[in-house]
């Protein structure tokens, strides 16, 4: 058992990060308490680190997650990875971890999205709901982050930097050709030697678009050449042949636009819950093979949901913390 003294030590960010810990993964969390959270992390930048910080620690409680190491393949090849990693204040932080919490809440569950999945905690770069923001990952690596994204860095001393894309969606501006940057994203990884490409993963699959110059993709399946304005497609298991690349739909979003063609709604409704705090939830099955044509700013997006609620005659229910049921 740890004492008070233990704790006394903390710095005040860090016990307010453990406080939100413990009250996010309580299961009772109400829609103020969520909104305050919000706005305490957005605060200030040491506030989201030393939540991640928080969260990791609270993740090494091994008496507190066994079941969902047993059950979740993905938390648990996390949990390893993280346990190799030397953390501070773990002794502290077990004085501060007490009530009817569980551990494995933090990482199984994230009510409206509130903070990233596991394998996010420890980006070194994030956009939150609606974001984006542009860094710098040397002098001749420029990267555009979308709405959602998690990077992380690469390399070391001896190893040029590079980045893994944890999540999202990210334009890369690679302006010199005397060495080779790479990113992963998933399974596979793209190299590249003064070239601009666009990397999406989301739910895993990843779509490597290159936008001039040429880029390598190394997957266990195989290998792609891709030149300016051609794409590939992969998951886990395989990747797709060469094809060309719709370069105006890929970067819509760097205008501020989402581009869709005959797009399955549900696949339209995923896309504007990446740009929309909370949740839009389609409910039934009725409309789900429609499909939708459409150019949505992003600053528009309760026009365009109000505008697909009247097309396909859907009813919309609002509840709290920006949940929105179409029926």
């Amino acid at each position: 058992m740890t004492t008070t003294d233990d704790c006394s030590n903390l710095p005040d960010v860090l016990k307010d990060a453990q406080a939100w810990v413990r009250k996010l993964t309580s299961g009772r969390v109400s829609e103020w308490e969520a909104e305050a959270f919000k706005r305490w992390r957005d605060a200030d930048p040491l506030h989201q680190s030393a939540f991640q910080e928080a969260a990791h620690q609270w993740r090494l409680l091994e008496s507190a997650v066994g079941g969902v190491l047993n059950s979740n393949p993905a938390v648990a090849q996390y949990h390893r990875k993280a346990l190799h990693r030397p953390r501070v204040g773990r002794r502290a932080f077990l004085g501060t971890a007490i009530g009817g919490a569980t551990a494995a809440g933090i990482a199984a569950y994230s009510p409206f999205g509130l903070w990233p999945a596991a394998p996010q905690w420890d980006a070194d770069y994030r956009t939150a709901v609606g974001e984006q923001r542009e860094v710098r990952i040397d002098e001749r690596v420029a990267v555009a982050m979308n709405t959602r994204t998690s990077l992380r860095r690469t390399g070391d001393s001896q190893q040029a930097a590079g980045l893994e894309l944890l999540e999202g969606e990210a334009q890369v501006d690679v302006s010199s050709a005397q060495q080779f940057f790479r990113m992963t994203a998933g399974v596979g990884r793209v190299s590249a030697q003064a070239a601009e490409f666009e990397v999406r993963y989301l739910d895993g699959r990843t779509r490597i678009t290159c936008l001039q110059g040429q880029v390598l993709i190394e997957h266990p399946a195989g290998q792609r050449q891709l030149q300016g304005r051609q794409l590939a497609v992969y998951d886990s298991r395989s990747i797709s042949e060469i094809a060309a690349a719709d370069v105006d739909g890929a970067l819509a979003w760097r205008r501020g636009e989402m581009v869709f063609t005959q797009a399955p709604l549900p696949a339209v409704l995923d896309e504007i819950n990446r740009y929309r705090p909370g949740r839009v939830v389609l409910v039934g099955d009725a409309v789900r093979d429609k499909t939708v044509t459409a150019r949505i700013r992003i600053v528009d997006i309760e026009t365009a949901l109000l505008q697909i609620q009247r097309s396909f005659d859907l009813s919309a229910r609002s509840l709290p913390a920006g949940l929105l049921l179409l029926s």
